[in-house]
This record gives structure tokens, C-alpha cells and sequence, in this order.
């Protein structure tokens, strides 16, 4: 076992009522294994990125991940639930959409990815008839399910399930004891299994124990990531990027995030400095009136030379529109994006799963055809 993994939190309390969940939710996927509910397939490549958990495994810097790999060559289409937003039915992400119409996290990936579709519907089938009905939008190649896994009416030509380095999901438990939607053998609908937030550093004997815990069944690929923090980006002030080299010891830092888990932004900030004073809500939060006079006075317990708030880009989303922030702190407010990076090799061998699956299931797109003029 790795020697920096946390024991993992379960309640054994509520396990009776983790039997009584996982008996509701083994029904619902025996039904979908029997074809008693049906699962829809769709004419073109749809790539599902999941999770058992509840959050916390990093879905939008994959998703985004995927963005990157693909935009270049094919349209792109991100369909999620968006949730929490405060809109109903199919909303596509334009200019003006608000993180309140179409939810944090897809509306991080518009603003992030102007030229790429992005559409929020809880009914994921009626997503992606809108999105390929042609009147909706104009040709889509793929489409990326953010966070689907358990939204089985929709059969995706390829499933990412991630899940955590720190906690991962052979060492969990069912909700409400612990924090998986459905049991570990649901990872059996995978074709790629990504262990997610790993140190930089990961050992041979690392990877080798969790492939054993994982116990992946043939085909199922196994893949290995990081994160990759970027430059501090002022949200509000117009002032350059901040590198977090910059970062002086003396600084202090009010970490603040709506996230399912600040851990590894945490640990990654205090290896600049140690005067980090975290706030800390709930994933998804919905900041209030009463939450911007928590902010201030955390700001205000900082040394003015020496302060700045730091934030995620996903709480970002919900920030720049948050009411009553002073300018005194605007001006100190800085975003830290975070990318995923691939170990040992890996990234190749990943983008070429990838790639190939795009290429052979759509004749639309670039990948296409630059096959038919080499076989030509």
C-alpha cells in the first residue's frame, strides 16, 4: 500500500442503510443488464467521463483534457446534467449564459472553450438528440458525458471512470457510510480505469499494488495521472499572471474553494508558503450574502503587504458574478487553473486509445481523413 495513502473515512454506523441503498441501486443495473430499461446507443463517438464517488476525482480537468486532444480536428460537443444551475430542460452555452443557467463546471469549459458545443440536460438522451439534430447546432463529431457513468439509459461507445489516488474506490464504501453512488463491480461497464491526483513521483511498486487492487478485467485499459497547477490569473484586477514560484514565504494566502476536495491544492500551495488559512464550503456552493461577510473578515485577519485570496477556477465561475465583494479584495483575488498530466508514458498510449475510437466511428472528421489520403 502506498506509504502517504490517508485511511479512508466510513461510517459503520449508517452501514445498514448503505445495505439498503446498494440493494436499490444493484435492481436498477440488473434491470439495465437484462434490457428490462434499455440503453440507447448513438451513431457517432460518445465518451463518457465518470465516477463511482461522489466528486471529487477531478471529471473537468479530464473532460478538458479530452477537449484539447480532440478540437483540433473534430466538433466537439460537452453534454452535462449542470448541476445545481437554476434552469430546466436543454440549455447550449452561448456569450452571455451565466454559471447560474448552466452550472459551474460547464460554464468553466465554455468560457475556457469558445469554439466547442457545451449544452447541460439532465435527460442525457434528449441531450444528444438535440445536440445531432441538426438544427440545434451545426455538426458534431463527438460528444464528452461529463459525469454520466450512472446515467445508463445513454450506452457510450467508450467509459473513463476515474477515481481517486487518496481514496480510492476498492477502499470505500456505499453512500451514506461512505461515498460511492453504486458498488466497485460497477467499474466492470469501463473500458478505461484513470487513478486520478497521483504524487508526481509515483513508484513502479505504486502503480503495481493499485493494478492489483484494481484488478482490471481483460481489455480494461489502466492509466495514471496528476495534477499540473499553471499560473495564478487575477480574476478581477487587470494585473500579469502570477507564476506560484513567485509566491514569497512571508505571503500569506486565504485559500478559498467550493470543492468536493481541497487537498491536493492545499499541499501543492504549501510548498510556497505556510501562511495559508483555508475556507472551505461545500462542493457546488452557492455563495450568499453571508458568505461575502465570512470572506471579508477571513481577508481581513490577513497582513495587508502581504495577503492574496487564492481560488479555483470552478469557484470562479460562481465568484465573478458573487455581489459585495470589496475592491480591496478583488484586486488580491487569483485564479489557479490545474490541467492533468500523464505518467510513465502513458499520454501516448492514452490519446492513442483515443483518437482511434474517434477516428474509427466518424467519417467526419480531420482524423478521417488524414487516414483516407495516407491509404490513398
Amino acid at each position: 500500500m502506498p506509504m502517504d495513502m490517508p485511511q479512508v473515512s466510513v461510517c459503520r454506523v449508517l452501514y445498514p442503510l448503505s445495505v439498503v441503498y446498494g440493494w436499490g441501486i444493484g435492481l436498477r443495473n440488473w434491470l439495465f443488464d437484462k434490457g428490462v430499461l434499455s440503453s440507447r446507443r448513438y451513431p457517432l463517438p460518445v465518451i463518457c467521463i465518470g465516477n463511482l464517488a461522489v466528486g471529487g476525482t477531478g471529471k473537468t480537468p479530464h473532460t478538458e483534457y479530452l477537449i484539447r486532444l480532440l478540437r483540433g480536428t473534430c466538433q466537439v460537443a460537452v453534454l452535462s446534467r449542470g448541476y445545481r444551475r437554476k434552469s430546466k430542460g436543454f440549455v447550449l452555452a452561448d456569450a452571455a449564459t451565466t454559471a447560474a443557467q448552466i452550472g459551474d463546471e460547464p460554464y468553466q469549459m465554455a468560457r475556457k472553450f469558445p469554439d466547442v458545443y457545451v449544452a447541460v440536460d439532465a435527460d442525457r438522451c434528449e441531450g444528444i438528440e438535440r445536440l445531432t439534430d441538426g438544427a440545434t447546432v451545426p455538426g458534431v463529431d463527438v460528444i464528452l458525458l461529463d459525469d454520466a457513468f450512472q446515467h445508463r439509459y445513454v450506452r457510450p461507445g467508450l467509459s473513463v471512470l476515474l477515481t481517486d489516488y487518496r481514496r480510492p474506490f476498492f477502499r470505500d464504501a456505499l453512500l451514506p457510510a461512505g461515498r460511492l453512488r453504486e458498488p466497485m463491480k460497477g467499474r466492470r461497464r469501463a473500458d478505461v480505469i484513470i487513478v486520478s491526483k497521483c504524487p508526481s513521483a509515483l513508484t513502479r511498486e505504486e502503480r503495481q499494488w493499485y493494478l492489483q487492487e484494481l484488478a482490471p478485467l481483460a481489455g480494461q485499459q489502466v492509466f495514471f495521472t496528476s495534477l499540473v497547477y499553471g499560473s495564478l490569473q487575477p480574476l478581477f484586477a487587470s494585473l500579469p499572471a502570477r507564476s506560484l514560484d513567485s509566491l514569497r514565504k512571508e505571503e500569506h494566502v486565504l485559500l478559498l474553494t467550493g470543492i468536493a476536495s481541497p487537498v491536493a491544492l492545499l499541499d501543492e500551495l504549501s510548498s510556497y508558503t505556510s501562511h495559508i488559512v483555508p475556507l472551505t464550503f461545500a462542493d457546488h456552493h452557492d455563495f450568499s450574502v453571508a458568505d461575502v461577510r465570512r470572506i471579508e473578515a477571513a481577508f481581513a485577519g490577513l497582513p495587508e503587504e502581504h495577503r492574496l485570496v487564492v481560488t479555483t477556477e470552478k469557484d470562479a465561475s460562481r465568484l465573478v458574478s458573487l455581489p459585495g465583494l470589496s475592491e480591496t479584495l478583488k484586486a488580491c483575488l487569483y485564479v489557479l487553473p490545474v490541467e492533468v498530466a500523464f505518467g510513465n508514458h502513458d499520454q501516448e498510449r492514452f490519446n492513442q486509445l483515443i483518437t482511434e475510437y474517434v477516428r474509427e466511428n466518424t467519417r467526419s472528421c480531420r482524423f478521417s481523413e488524414k487516414e483516407d489520403a495516407v491509404s490513398s
